[in-house]
């Protein structure tokens, strides 16, 4: 049966811990939900954590970091920080070059979210946001709930309403390594993606608005690969983005369905996360912009590499993108989307 604690972390935030019989744990901040710690035992019962994260709240809340959070209204990237709904025009904060970027510099990431405990092993963490708070209109009501399963599994459950049309893509922006946060290069776990097209980006990482096979190309996990293998590859659109950082459209046979998506496997230390999603895509990102600037909670710098990401989400730009699936919320209507991390 799954254990919850609570502390204070910092002025005016909680840290929320869930732990389970078989030693797996995880540590939640009220602060833009983040998913601060994930101790889930190896193949000979050893405990690592491994998300990267930090000890210090003031390191979350510098700009632009993402680690572990909450990440909306929009998650990934709109064009020119521009869309159109129902013929008017919404203008967002350009802050990531040309571009918006996982809600502007005031997203839910950002935020101090209302937790409350939602039954044994489980914590709810929700917060309005106002009618045109960074440019989206509507006031949204969100929920997002966190669920830690005897079975070593991370449910998270997101809910939204909206008294006004507006557009919502919700995920969470934990960076990966499975052989313990700090120990380095994730560039030889393998990687199995359920998706055989892909998204490729024009220069600013937008998508062209091509759906493209994965066949053939680098960008093919279809069949477990390592990260390594074909990182290097002088393929365009990996020299773009400096790596893999790219959505891929996962293959559902009916839109919404509970299906995995990707499974992540480290040789070395045996640990295995699969990801199933109701979402209709998974950004791959291979820790490319991590650049040895920051120190994790292990006291190790955080370089190109030393992470990845499986951010579980709509596509990036479907507000631009009438052919890509909808992120139009209306009044009346929920946004529901589950993702599930399972470790083995």
């Amino acid at each position: 049966m799954a254990r919850q604690e609570k502390r204070p972390f910092g002025e005016g935030v909680d840290l929320h811990t869930l732990a389970n019989d078989s030693g797996m744990a995880v540590e939640i901040l009220t602060y833009g939900g983040v998913v601060k710690a994930l101790h889930v035992p190896d193949s000979g019962g050893s405990i690592a954590n491994v998300v990267l994260g930090f000890d210090r709240l003031e390191d979350y809340a510098a700009p632009g970091r993402y680690f572990g959070a909450i990440v909306g209204r929009y998650a990934n990237r709109i064009a020119k920080g521009r869309f159109t709904l129902d013929g008017e025009d919404f203008t967002l904060a350009a802050n990531n070059g040309p571009n918006a970027l996982h809600g502007g510099p005031g997203g839910f990431d950002t935020r101090i979210w209302r937790a409350e405990r939602a039954g044994d092993g489980t914590l709810a963490l929700s917060y309005r946001s106002p009618d045109g708070e960074e440019g989206y209109p509507g006031t949204l009501d969100v929920t997002v709930t966190y669920t830690l399963g005897d079975d070593n599994a991370l449910r998270i459950d997101y809910h939204a309403v909206t008294d006004r049309a507006t557009v919502v893509n919700l995920t969470n922006h934990s960076f990966f390594n499975l052989a313990g946060e700090g120990s380095g290069t994730v560039e030889g776990h393998e990687v199995y993606l359920n998706a055989s097209h892909y998204t490729p980006v024009d220069p600013t990482s937008i998508p062209t608005g091509a759906v493209e096979p994965v066949a053939g190309t680098p960008f093919d996990f279809t069949r477990p690969t390592a990260i390594g293998a074909r990182l290097r590859d002088g393929h365009p659109q990996l020299a773009i983005t400096r790596g893999y950082d790219h959505n891929y459209v996962l293959d559902k046979s009916s839109p919404g369905e509970l299906t995995l998506a990707a499974r992540v496997r480290d040789p070395g230390s045996g640990r295995m996360m699969e990801v199933l999603t109701t979402e209709p895509g998974v950004q791959f990102y291979s820790g490319n912009y991590l650049d040895g600037t920051l120190t994790g909670a292990a006291g190790k710098l955080y370089r190109q590499g030393d992470a990845l990401c499986l951010e579980t989400q709509h596509f990036p730009d479907s507000p631009n993108q009438p052919h890509f699936p909808s992120t139009r919320l209306d009044p009346g209507k929920a946004f529901r989307s589950t993702t599930i991390y399972r470790f083995a």
